[in-house]
């Protein structure tokens, strides 16, 4: 039999097996729990006599029951069983697949409350991991607005976090996992934690017109027999649907990601969605024979119409290709990249170099506004990307190379190229820590640090600020609403 029980009244004589383990609850024990914080991703935090349960789907300020799941040495994982006391912050999620899904995690917290969220978890880890002094962060909890005017010496300032006005079809790039349930082609997202498809028609935080796309080839592909690619055995041929939609001019691309080159009934498939689907501008096809998780294999080729669509970031213009990446937020990304350009303070004389340049998204908006950008990137097909969308641009005072930065920056430095910014625009992992030996060597007047990771953002600011720099100002800006996931820039500038 379960046990009911506060978390914080819990004696040692009902714990019953979980004292042989020394921990105050048991597996399958129920618990009272005050959700204190929440995790970045996305869980509740609780505590039982000190030691900590996770709670999926609790939010900071609520009092719910809840069953222990599994426990570990210092931790463990609970199931949300009942909301004894519910937050304000709570609304009900209104896609009818968010509890199975595990593309959202934030669908049942109020927008306001997300974006406060999402500052706070830039401000913690520029505390917790940086040890950097954040300007206003007695103020913690509060609103979305959340940060106050503070002199320099006060530290570093965190602004509002810059959100959506409509915080809901947002996507311009739908990946969706192809398989079978009862003998039917589906296609959606895994299930949260899992491989298992949830057959999806609709997803508020994609585009439309992506769903239509996804939705017609999945029941074309029914009716022409089309099979799903299994994991386990390896067999069957569709594995993904990918649908990249460029907002600005309307232009959509369809690539289909098969298990083998060969595609049966091709003919009447692509004649289908042309039929169906005329504002598909290309088919494609990217052959992936791997047992890997990974989407694209490296071979990709033109079924139907134009290898690239074109959409613009403010008044650059991109091609877009089936493998080239591209942010899938454009809305948010013309207020990153604002943000980017408002901090390297640009007035048309500056030299500025772009690590991690990718397809010159970042290197382009800058060039409107300096003398010289050099973009470096070690992927060369990205570099590639580059060079042809600078070219659509006309712009000439942009130089990409292939590369890993940290090689590449100082060979321009003994070429006498000496940046007055430095822009990164890293992964997840962070700067390489010889690109950061670099910049400090090198020591331009501004480095303006993009990131998508607010922990590895304040390892890196950490060793800047070490090196000379001083942390200005960070502002987060949010790409991907209803998710945990939260972009920053921050201007650090040479004390």
């Amino acid at each position: 039999m379960s046990k009911h029980r506060s978390g914080r009244s819990a004696s040692r004589r009902e714990q019953g097996p979980a004292s042989v383990a020394g921990l105050p609850v048991n597996k399958n024990d129920e618990v009272l729990l005050d959700i204190i914080g929440m995790t970045h991703e996305g869980e509740g935090v609780g505590r039982v006599e000190g030691f900590t349960l996770f709670v999926q789907g609790a939010l900071p300020g609520e009092k719910v029951r809840a069953r222990v799941l599994k426990t570990k040495k210092q931790y463990g994982y609970a199931k949300l069983m009942e909301l004894v006391q519910a937050s304000p912050d709570r609304i009900g999620p209104p896609c009818s697949i968010y509890d199975q899904c595990g593309g959202c995690q934030l669908q049942h917290m109020d927008y306001t409350a997300q974006l406060a969220w999402k500052r706070q978890l830039v401000v913690d880890n520029l505390q917790r991991i940086g040890k950097l002094q954040v300007a206003g962060a007695a103020s913690r909890g509060t609103g979305a607005a959340g940060a106050e005017a503070a002199s320099p010496a006060e530290g570093i300032i965190v602004l509002p976090t810059l959100g959506m006005d409509e915080p809901w079809r947002y996507r311009n790039k739908a990946q969706v996992p192809i398989g079978v349930t009862d003998g039917g082609l589906v296609g959606g997202f895994y299930a949260r934690g899992s491989h298992r498809i949830i057959d999806m028609e609709t997803c508020l935080i994609q585009h439309e017109d992506n769903d239509k796309v996804v939705a017609t080839v999945k029941s074309l592909g029914r009716e022409l027999g089309i099979t799903a690619y299994d994991e386990e055995t390896g067999r069957g041929l569709l594995r993904h649907v990918v649908v990249k939609k460029a907002f600005r001019t309307g232009q959509m691309m369809l690539v289909l990601v098969t298990n083998g080159r060969d595609i049966p009934h091709l003919d009447a498939w692509l004649g289908s969605i042309r039929e169906q689907l005329p504002e598909v501008a290309s088919i494609c096809q990217n052959i992936n024979t791997q047992k890997t998780n990974v989407i694209f294999g490296n071979d990709t080729r033109v079924l139907w119409g134009s290898d690239v669509i074109y959409d613009y970031i403010g008044d650059v213009q991109f091609a877009i290709s089936a493998r080239s990446f591209y942010q899938v937020n454009p809305v948010q990304t013309e207020v990153l990249y604002g943000r980017t350009l408002d901090y390297a303070a640009l007035t048309g004389s500056e030299t500025v170099i772009d690590a991690y340049c990718g397809i010159g998204t970042i290197s382009l908006f800058l060039a409107q506004h300096a003398d010289q950008v050099y973009g470096v990137e070690i992927v060369p097909e990205a570099i590639e990307d580059a060079r042809a969308n600078a070219k659509l641009n006309h712009m000439t005072n942009v130089k990409f190379e292939v590369g890993a930065s940290e090689d590449v920056i100082p060979a321009w430095k003994e070429q006498g190229i000496t940046p007055d910014v430095i822009v990164v625009d890293p992964p997840r992992k962070g700067c390489d820590p010889r690109l950061l030996e670099t910049i400090l060597l090198m020591k331009p007047e501004r480095v303006v640090y993009v990131s998508c990771n607010p922990s590895t953002l304040a390892r890196d600011l950490r060793v800047l600020e070490d090196g000379g720099y001083r942390t200005v100002e960070v502002t987060p800006v949010d790409m991907f609403p209803h998710t945990t996931h939260i972009e920053s820039v921050a201007l650090l500038e040479l004390k």
